[in-house]
């Protein structure tokens, strides 16, 4: 049965619109975006499936163009269009990060961090470097590994840190094993490069570890 002949209070979108996006299940979210079905499946049993095929709506959201488009009911106007929704997520999750105090609402910088690093097949090391105020002045992806480690120079961070003229920063970096926990050669870089940063007179306020749907903040933990 085509979602127009559903009763309209089952309906995803007239759903969405009363009673507001959080109350639709994953698949009905994707069926508002699809906007149709195929023959024989409404928008939400494809969505359904989509979903089932990508292992999670995260994954749906950060698959490669070959593999959205090789799946049914998306192609390449679907693709362009999911992209265009990541990235205006990307940049309010970005404005938001910028607008306040770093170390007072950390929420939004972790939010940030968790968007841009998790999924990622390979390591990846960035920077959120800070004003004197705790206010974002850039976020820099500086380095990049295999599945499981990559090399991080300590000269490098230090050479940005002063470009951007940054009085803090905030380490992240990703564990594609999906495990937040911190490995001990990741304590004694935290360190290393608290140490070196606080040569040239920069502070490191935080290091994030992102792992799937779950991070981990050394400052939170005590390791910091």
């Amino acid at each position: 049965m085509a979602i127009r002949d559903w009763p309209e209070d089952a309906r995803p979108r007239e759903k969405l619109l009363k009673q507001g996006a959080c109350v639709l299940s994953d698949a009905e979210l994707v069926a508002v975006f699809l906007r149709t079905g195929m023959t024989g499946k409404s928008a939400v049993d494809l969505g359904r499936e989509l979903i089932e095929r990508f292992g999670g709506l995260g994954g749906l959201c950060r698959a490669d163009q070959k593999a959205a488009c090789a799946a049914p009911g998306v192609g390449e106007a679907k693709y362009a269009q999911l992209q265009a929704v990541m990235e205006m997520a990307r940049r309010t999750l970005a404005e938001d990060m910028q607008a306040g105090d770093a170390l007072t609402s950390p929420t939004s910088v972790r939010d940030y961090l968790r968007l841009i690093l998790r999924g990622k097949e390979y390591e990846v090391f960035c920077c959120v470097f800070l004003d004197a105020q705790n206010r974002v002045i850039a976020v820099e992806e500086l380095f990049r590994g295999t599945l499981t480690q990559t090399s991080v120079y300590p000269r490098e961070i230090i050479k940005r840190a002063l470009a951007h003229n940054a009085a803090a920063l905030i380490l992240a970096h990703n564990h594609p094993s999906g495990v937040a926990e911190p490995s001990q050669a990741d304590r004694l870089l935290t360190r290393k490069l608290t140490d070196a940063l606080a040569l040239v007179d920069v502070r490191v306020l935080d290091h994030f570890i992102v792992a799937g749907a779950s991070s981990l903040s050394f400052m939170e933990s005590g390791q910091l």
